[in-house]
Order: structure tokens, then C-alpha cells, then sequence
């Protein structure tokens, strides 16, 4: 696989408008990632050869992704996987990590992109400090945070029309309010609702956000203690960086609206809710159509309604298909409701809108997508086979495979 997907990212006959970079988020996606490179043909790996084969595969490009726009103009990209393993996001992998966006980077500046975005924990790692990414000419990033708030808010207006549900008398509680996603939340949504609660674990900085709100008029509460809140919120907010869904918010307020916009998500499975709506945030739709090659529908999209992808890499999508190649969200601290406004505007100009919502149990809304098979319940094991043609597949079919040789098969893909 090293060497034809070296010459497909070097590609530059096929101009290359914008790249992703991401990782998945749990062995089950990474497990299906795999066994579409394989191809159809090859006995799906145990799950535990893939937990060891894993942290042994470089960032590499994955597939093309092509898309198009309601306003005709098209754009290709490529999906650049870090193949950061799923139980390798703690503060004790951080380094390696790093150097895992840097190599997804090089590929992505290697294969030409005008733009790319960095998904999942790629931009917590860099931290909007782009310096730390190798050098470039005419390739630019974006963490695509501001399109994520756009589609968060969206989402929280969404949610409070379908149950009826006034937001300007609700208290908000934002969970990992001080970062980037929490904080431009912060800022689109304070003056829309009664009463403001942030909870994060770094004191100094919530009394920094604290402060620029109060100037500005909101009545705003500050926590550490996730538990002092949590039972006086109606509408909250989950956007911290946690290594794993183990979020769990407590006593809340009876049918609160929760909005789980983590990647991974921050919601644990045994968190108690009774009555709470809880929607998966931050997730846009291209309906102008996208097409991935080799095939990764339901794989790199795992979605339950067709081409709804993460807002963090749909900002990349947007802004290649405006021809706007440039940095749009840089880091902590510059998301404001005027650049929100402006993203909407360009995202939807190209028909990229708010996802429908969902939550682990399904669709939450009316004309439910029939693919919709309740896959987040599927053990790892348990694949649809795919049949691929494509040279990205060619030298992965041919991994042998065991975990004693897994270190030497990797170093030949």
C-alpha cells in the first residue's frame, strides 16, 4: 500500500482542492476502516491483531472524497487518517500524537491541498499553533471549529423548536467551556439565553471567559465542580476534550436538552438522564453530494442519515468549494458570532447545512434514513464486506497477519 498511496497523494495531474485529517474513535471504526483496505476477499482480523497492528500504521491518505455544491461548483479532496489508536488520546500519548499530525500534515502538504482541516483531537493536539505543522507554501489549516459552533448552535435552536422549549428562559450549562469549541459556544449563546454556567477544569481561564461576558451584560456562574451545576441546567452543552466517552453530568434538570458535541464523545454509557433529550452536536450534511473512492460510506461516515459529516472537516469542504483558501479558525479564543454568521453563510451558499439530529438510540426527527441500523451496537467483529478496486487496497490485502509479525509486515505497506 506505502508505495501507491505515496503516488496517489503526490497526484498532481488531478488537482487536490482540500484534505482531511482525522482519526477514529473507537476499535470498531478503526476495525471497519481496516477491513475495507483489505478488501472484501481477505477473513476480517481478530480484534485483538487489530489493537496491535494499529499504533504500527503511519498517517497515511486513506481515499479521494469528491463533492459537489447546489451552486455547481465540485471540489476533491483526501481523507488523511493518523490511525491515532482509540485508547492512545490521554495526556500520556501527547507527543506521539503530535508527531502524527505533523506526518498526516506532511501527506496533506505532500499531495498538493490548498486547505486543510484537522478533525477530532488533531486540533486539540496543535492547539491552533500551526508553527508546530512542517513547512508549507501554499497549503493552509483550519481547525473547522467555527463551522462545529455553527452547527451546535443551530442544533440547540433546532432541539428547543421541537420541544417546544423558550431558550431565552432556559439556564445553559457548557461543559469544557474554556476551549475553543465551549468558548465560541459561549459567545454565540449567552445573549439568547436567562442565566450562563461554565464548567471546565482550568479556573484561571474560566474567570478569564467569566469576565469578557460580564462586560458584555450576561449573568454568568463559574465552576470546576461539574456537580454544583449540573441539576440547574435545562440546556447543556458537552464540548470537553476527554480521551474517552466518561462524562457523566449528574443529577439534571428534568427533560433537559443535551447536546454531546465530543469527538469522542463525552457522554459515558452509564451516565442516568431520565427524561433528558440528548442529540449528537456539531454534524453538518453536504447535499450537494459526496463520493469517497474506495468506498467508505457508513465507514468514515457513520451517520445515519447519507453524506453528514463532522463540522470540523465540513469547514475545509466549504471553504474549498468558496475558493477561499485561508485559516479560517486558527485556535482557542477567536470564534465570535460574526465569523459564525460567516461560515453559515459560505456553507450554506454550497448546500451544506445541520445535520439531522440523532442520538445513539436513532433519529430524532421525522423521514428516517433506511440505513439507519442501529450500527453503534455492532461488536467490532461483525463487518459488512465491501467489494473495493482501488491501489490504496493493493499492498494492505497483503498483510500476513499475527501479532508477532505484525511490526515487520507493517514497515513493508
Amino acid at each position: 500500500m506505502g508505495g501507491s498511496v505515496a503516488s496517489v497523494a503526490g497526484e498532481r495531474t488531478i488537482e487536490t482542492d482540500f484534505a482531511l485529517i482525522g482519526h477514529q474513535e473507537s476499535w470498531r471504526a478503526a476495525a471497519d476502516v481496516l477491513a475495507v483496505l483489505r478488501g472484501p476477499e481477505r477473513t476480517p482480523l481478530p480484534d485483538d491483531e487489530i489493537k496491535d497492528i494499529l499504533p504500527w500504521i503511519p498517517p497515511r491518505p486513506v481515499c479521494h472524497v469528491d463533492i459537489g455544491s447546489v451552486a455547481g461548483a465540485k471540489a476533491r479532496g483526501l481523507y488523511i487518517d493518523s490511525f491515532i489508536p482509540p485508547d492512545r488520546l490521554e495526556a500520556a500519548y501527547v507527543h506521539e500524537n503530535i508527531a502524527r499530525v505533523r506526518k498526516a500534515a506532511a501527506c496533506a502538504i505532500q499531495a498538493g491541498a490548498k486547505i486543510v482541516s484537522l478533525g477530532g483531537f488533531s486540533s486539540i493536539l496543535i492547539e491552533g499553533n500551526f508553527d508546530q505543522l512542517p513547512e508549507r507554501n501554499d497549503t493552509v489549516f483550519t481547525t473547522g471549529n467555527t463551522l462545529t459552533v455553527a452547527f451546535i448552535v443551530q442544533g440547540i435552536q433546532k432541539m428547543c423548536a421541537l420541544e417546544g422549549r423558550n431558550l431565552c428562559r432556559s439556564t445553559l450549562l457548557i461543559v469544557g467551556a474554556t476551549g475553543d469549541v465551549g468558548s465560541g459556544c459561549v459567545r454565540c449563546l449567552a445573549p439568547l439565553v436567562g442565566r450562563v454556567l461554565l464548567s471546565a477544569r482550568k479556573v484561571e481561564r474560566l474567570r478569564r471567559l467569566a469576565a469578557e461576558l460580564q462586560d458584555d451584560g450576561v449573568q454568568v456562574e463559574i465552576a470546576t465542580d461539574l456537580q454544583r451545576f449540573s441539576a440547574e441546567a435545562d440546556v447543556v452543552i458537552c464540548a470537553a476534550s476527554l480521551a474517552s466517552p466518561s462524562l457523566l453530568l449528574g443529577r439534571i434538570a428534568p427533560d433537559a436538552i443535551v447536546c454531546d458535541a465530543g469527538y469522542p464523545k463525552n457522554l459515558s454509557p452509564t451516565a442516568e438522564m431520565l427524561d433528558a433529550k440528548v442529540f449528537f452536536g456539531g454534524l453538518g450534511q453536504i447535499t450537494g453530494g459526496m463520493k469517497f473512492a474506495p468506498d467508505f460510506h457508513g465507514v468514515l461516515n457513520r451517520h445515519p442519515f447519507p453524506d453528514v459529516v463532522h463540522g470540523c472537516l465540513l469547514e475545509g469542504m466549504a471553504l474549498a468549494l468558496e475558493h477561499r483558501f485561508e485559516p479560517f479558525s486558527q485556535g482557542r479564543g477567536f470564534i465570535t458570532q460574526e465569523r459564525v454568521d460567516e461560515i453559515e453563510t459560505i456553507a450554506a451558499r454550497h448546500g451544506i447545512y445541520l445535520a439531522p439530529l440523532y442520538n445513539a438510540d436513532g433519529p430524532l426527527e421525522n423521514g428516517l434514513d433506511d440505513r439507519w441500523n442501529g450500527r453503534e451496537d455492532e461488536p467490532i467483529g461483525e463487518r459488512p464486506s465491501r467489494t473495493v478496486e482501488s491501489p490504496f487496497c493493493d499492498r494492505l490485502g497483503g498483510l500476513g497477519i499475527g501479532p508477532a509479525g505484525a511490526v515487520d509486515r507493517l514497515r513493508t505497506l
